[in-house]
């Protein structure tokens, strides 16, 4: 099985190692923003579920536009790195949101990079390898995904136990984001 991983294209390790620094980055922030909501912004569950709905239902909507339009121009890179970038550049600043509608609009760009990004990147990911290979290169970009989903709630969790501000943990963010750009 190593030998078949190390056998895939490159442009599937990067894909794979960019959903790592991004999950990781994405789950890190994520689970503290309804403390950051209450605690900082003084905002309650009403502003968490809005921003939460209009958020998630945006970059559902995209994934959907930016499949159909990466397919019309033939080209799916530059959904995927522009997706990767919004996200890169939202994460972080939200350390400097001052009111619930500033996160929202944070949220809504790093959705919206997650809309432009998602059904593209799995479209190139299907161009880059053979068909008899698929279902290993999505099952190793999934591994590698699902294992930035464990990573990141780890490290905010050991910044939390650290004392580190939550501002300073949406910082920890830009990080990530430097690493994921292929």
């Amino acid at each position: 099985m190593l030998g078949s991983l190390r056998e895939l294209p490159r442009t599937v390790w990067l894909l794979g190692l960019v959903s790592f620094f991004n999950d990781s980055t994405s789950e890190l922030i994520y689970p503290l923003l309804p403390i950051y909501l209450a605690s900082v912004l003084m905002a309650g569950p009403k502003a968490l579920g809005i921003i939460e709905g209009i958020a998630e239902a945006t970059g559902s909507l995209l994934k959907l536009l930016s499949g159909v339009l990466a397919d019309r121009r033939g080209s799916a890179k530059p959904w995927v790195v522009g997706g990767y970038a919004l996200a890169a550049i939202a994460r972080p600043l939200l350390a400097f949101a001052t009111s619930w509608p500033i996160l929202l609009l944070l949220r809504f760009a790093d959705r919206v990079g997650k809309g432009l990004r998602s059904s593209p990147r799995d479209a190139l990911l299907a161009l880059t390898v053979d068909p008899s290979r698929r279902g290993l290169a999505f099952g190793f970009h999934r591994a590698l995904d699902n294992a930035g989903a464990v990573v990141g709630p780890l490290l905010a969790a050991w910044l939390l136990a650290e004392r580190v501000p939550l501002a300073d943990i949406f910082l920890w963010a830009a990080l990530g984001g430097r690493s994921r750009l292929p």
